[in-house]
């Protein structure tokens, strides 16, 4: 009876689905776990052997917790909506619809392969419309809600119209404007377009003006990472900003509880961080500047109040709206040229280049509050309007780009901190004791934040005030694959649609060329947008982040026509108890997903405000590209060990057709036309490739499909050996040559179970001590490191188990049951198989997981080093629980011993217990 491995996992597998083993209830009396993967985006290219790795560790975590006792939800959907979709159906010439299809159809038969335990009927696809039914409804959530800061909650818009219409908003500032402010009577007085533009000001879901990347040659709007140097990434072609109409989400109302909720979850260290920075709370002081010989002033936010004796110049944001207003007639062609050229620039260029430096100055003076000093205004790249009031303070004896600006541009520094300035560099030491600095001479730069903000709010000329850099995010879409926005806009006034009438469906286009103005495909379907006389559908599309911010939700309750999941499910399913998804999610979709389930949790359709847990970042799985060398004009290759003889080329090839280092000769010949008559240099008779580690992708030809390893290995053997490359947060190579050991293990430990001639050889022969001792060792290590997932150990604990009960030939069923029992989250095709052949009539799924004993690994004895006047001459297992006289007896009967003593009286024996014995003579 041999391991026939292919045979059983579709057997299994088909087993498995047609008795429904993976169909999880909303209503059970178990313990709940819910267990989640950031779910795929089905792009053409299918998965490679990098991308199932977070999706086995969570498959075994859900698998071990099920064995436990728990109710196990292990949901798999498709992130189906967005750019990539569209740009790959631009690039095959087929609709988005048709291609997302037959990716997701490609990546579950890949995902069915490997033998996950994913309840599908729960599957989602965020561009179903039953899907993003609700996403539309949940934005018309946030579209009318606010957020109340002195409840700290989002509440119904319904409830600010009824405080304006007793107290105007003397109590609520308003978010998107600070200055406006108005009486109960006025806000009566204003036309119901003129209060709809207010409650615009405070919406979570609100319109706005923002600038895009705009390419006139590609005839349409660019994401920053689409931009490179001022041009468009596609065709090089040049990139001007924009300013267009653009949905938001008010993200920054909930920095705080954003900040806040970090405490309560298990996210890493380093994760968190990562949040915080985003986040980018900041206290210190708003001041105003006014102009010399303008009504106009400026407010600038600072951190360093302290140092405001030390401003040399101020520098306002390029987008900065008084920045025409106030460039001097001499300026203004310096100041057009210059905007003109920050116009090309991405915000990411802008801050990460912080080598050059660039600025222009308007002509314009501000003056120094605290001492009437004037000071020039400059407008430079390296500010930006989104940030803060989009003006700074520049101080450059205490920040080094200030000090590098007004190097460049020969500005006179004042130094307020005496010795602690060098000339050479900025010092942003707090820590200095003030001078030229006024009435705040002498004083500790600490202390003087304080006397400083006390003194511009009793000047009536500042305030304090707490910062966050973080932005709101933009939600709004040039494209054509993406949720429609349920609003119409009447005589241009934005108005939700009936929920009645949702999903609002993208209609079917052919062609995906953006309108005139550079609006979304959608604007050229008239029919569509003109939903009647003066009123008008919105052409954007959401991002593709709306749909994967609610997504754990609906896996809750995925068929509910009625709402997005009931309460009685979410109450019970709650928060994700563990997450794993790669890094690069840890600021957008993380942060994105917190605030919606805050603002669903506000508005009383949920009862919890942070949608995970717990967080596992998987590392990522490099590619080992092979590397061949052609020798220069020609078609000859040249083995590695010999490249250094020739003057050659390295070129990528295909790793499928490389067996480790060797290369398949006929196979690279038949891989491409242009190598069809190539020749070949070898090192004892073999073509030997060069090895660079490197990302996984399909352009350097490093991937590796796990179909492909699945029919070759099977897939326990797959699942295994990417556990066992290394602990799952970290990134590692991959190498195809290792998975061959994991494979060996498994035929290894069948044979414990079968031999090939005899068939079944498992007895019910009482295990002895120290197979027992084996077992509960096992059980032990495999519980502790399945619980924490650390499965590179947990491998190695199941390679350690098998050869010490091969080493025994121990074929017992007390001791290979449990043993399978513990294998089966990890290897479950090959633990279902061997279970049912021990006559086992129900599923291994539903087995009880083993417990550990301690007594059965407890050391009864001790190996104990035996020295002679204290060099180690033997070594004797001795009981822990002798006493010291027995030890002494057993040790000088010995024969090791008493040739060392030849035949005198030791003069004493030194017993230290548990550690050492030594015979003094």
């Amino acid at each position: 009876m041999e391991y026939n491995f292919r045979a059983i996992e579709k057997k299994w597998q088909q087993q498995w689905k047609e008795s429904h083993a993976y169909k999880v209830s909303n209503d059970s009396p178990k313990p709940k776990c819910y267990v989640l993967d950031m779910f795929p985006y089905p792009s053409g290219a299918g998965l490679h052997v990098g991308h199932p790795l977070g999706y086995i560790a969570t498959d075994i975590y859900s698998r071990y917790k099920r064995l436990k006792g728990f109710n196990v939800l292990h949901p798999m959907g498709y992130d189906a909506f967005g750019l990539p979709a569209e740009q790959y159906a631009l690039e095959t010439g087929q609709h988005p619809a048709v291609t997302t299809a037959q990716n997701i159809k490609a990546f579950r038969e890949q995902l069915d392969n490997i033998g996950f335990c994913y309840d599908w009927d729960r599957e989602v696809n965020t561009s179903d419309p039953s899907y993003y039914k609700w996403t539309q409804w949940i934005f018309l959530q946030l579209f009318e809600s606010w957020y109340n800061r002195l409840n700290a909650k989002a509440e119904p818009i319904s409830t600010l119209t009824a405080i304006f219409e007793q107290e105007g908003n003397s109590r609520h500032a308003c978010p998107g404007d600070r200055q406006r402010t108005f009486t109960a009577a006025e806000w009566k007085s204003y036309t119901e377009k003129e209060q709809r533009e207010v409650l615009m000001q405070y919406r979570l879901a609100f319109l706005d003006y923002a600038e895009v990347n705009w390419c006139a040659a590609l005839g349409t709007v660019l994401a920053n990472d689409e931009v490179i140097n001022g041009v468009s990434e596609r065709g090089g072609f040049p990139v001007v900003k924009k300013k267009m109409r653009q949905w938001f989400l008010r993200i920054t109302e909930y920095a705080d509880r954003l900040l806040t909720g970090l405490e309560t979850v298990n996210f890493s260290d380093a994760m968190k961080e990562m949040q915080r920075n985003w986040i980018g709370k900041s206290q210190g002081a708003e001041v105003t500047f006014s102009l010399k010989g303008s009504s106009h002033t400026i407010e600038v936010y600072t951190t360093r109040p302290d140092t405001i004796f030390g401003v040399d110049f101020v520098v306002i944001a390029p987008e900065h709206e008084l920045i025409q207003q106030i460039t001097s007639a001499e300026q203004k062609a310096d100041i057009d040229k210059y905007l003109e050229y920050v116009q090309s620039r991405s915000e990411r260029e802008r801050m990460a280049d912080v080598k050059q430096i660039t600025g222009c100055f308007t002509g314009a003076y501000a003056i120094n509050p605290l001492n009437g000093r004037e000071i020039p205004v400059w407008t430079a790249e390296y500010v930006l309007a989104g940030y803060g009031t989009g003006a700074v303070m520049a101080v450059p004896c205490g920040d080094q780009r200030d000090f590098s600006f007004a190097r460049h541009f020969n500005i006179p520094i004042t130094n307020i901190i005496g010795d602690a300035f060098n000339g050479e560099e900025a010092n942003p030491t707090k820590d200095a004791k003030l001078q030229n600095s006024g009435f705040l001479d002498g004083m500790d730069m600490k202390p003087a934040m304080e006397a400083v903000i006390n003194k511009l709010e009793e000047m009536k000329i500042g305030k304090r005030q707490i910062n966050f850099k973080m932005r709101d995010a933009g939600f709004s879409r040039q494209r054509y694959w993406g949720e429609p926005f349920p609003i119409v806009f009447k005589d241009g006034v934005a108005y939700p649609l009936d929920e009645k009438d949702l999903p609002l469906e993208l209609p079917h286009v052919d062609q995906y060329k953006p309108g005139e103005e550079g609006e979304g495909p959608l604007a050229n379907i008239t029919d569509w947008v003109n939903v009647a006389p003066n009123v008008k559908r919105e052409t954007n599309t959401m991002p593709g982040y709306a749909g994967s911010s609610w997504y754990f939700l609906r896996y809750m309750d995925p068929h509910n026509s009625t709402t997005f999941a009931d309460r009685k499910a979410t109450d019970y399913w709650n928060q994700v108890d563990v997450y794993v998804g790669g890094t690069e999610h840890a600021v957008g979709h993380l942060l994105y997903s917190r605030m919606w389930t805050k603002a669903l949790y506000d508005l009383g359709h949920i009862g919890f405000d942070e949608p995970f847990k717990s967080l596992i970042n998987q590392g990522m799985i490099g590619g080992s590209s092979r590397l061949v060398y052609r020798i220069r004009g020609t078609q000859q290759f040249v083995s590695h060990g010999l490249k250094d003889q020739y003057e050659t080329d390295p070129l990528h090839v295909d790793v499928n057709i490389v067996d480790g280092l060797e290369l398949d000769l006929e196979a690279f010949k038949k891989w491409k036309a242009d190598y069809a008559d190539a020749t070949f240099i070898l090192e004892d008779g073999k073509y030997i490739c060069g090895v660079l580690l490197e990302k996984m992708s399909k352009r350097l030809f490093n991937t590796v499909n796990p179909n492909d390893l699945v029919n070759k290995f099977g897939a326990d053997t797959f699942r295994m050996y990417e556990m066992f490359l290394g602990p799952v947060e970290q990134s590692k190579p991959w190498d195809t040559k290792g998975i061959e050991g994991v494979h060996r293990f498994l035929k290894k430990l069948w044979r414990l179970f079968a031999d090939e001639n005899k068939g079944l050889i498992v007895t019910n022969d009482a295990p002895t001590p120290e197979e027992l001792k084996i077992l509960h060792k096992t059980i032990n290590k495999i519980d502790g490191d399945t619980s924490s997932f650390s499965y590179n150990t947990a491998v190695s604990q199941f390679m350690i188990c098998v050869n010490e009960l091969a080493t025994l030939k121990c074929s017992k069923r007390a001791i290979l049951e449990p043993v399978l029992i513990l294998l089966t989250p990890y290897a479950p095709h090959f633990a279902e198989e061997l279970w049912h052949l021990l006559g086992n009539t129900t599923s291994i799924l539903d087995a009880a997981y083993p417990v550990y004993d301690e007594s059965y690994t407890k050391e009864s004895t001790f190996n104990y080093p035996i020295a002679v006047n204290g060099k180690t001459r033997t070594e004797m297992g001795l009981p822990l629980d002798a006493d010291n006289s027995t030890l002494e007896k057993e040790v000088l009967a010995s024969e090791v011993v008493q040739k060392w003593l030849d035949g005198k009286q030791p003069k004493k024996v030194i017993i230290v217990k548990g550690r050492m014995i030594n015979v003094v003579i």
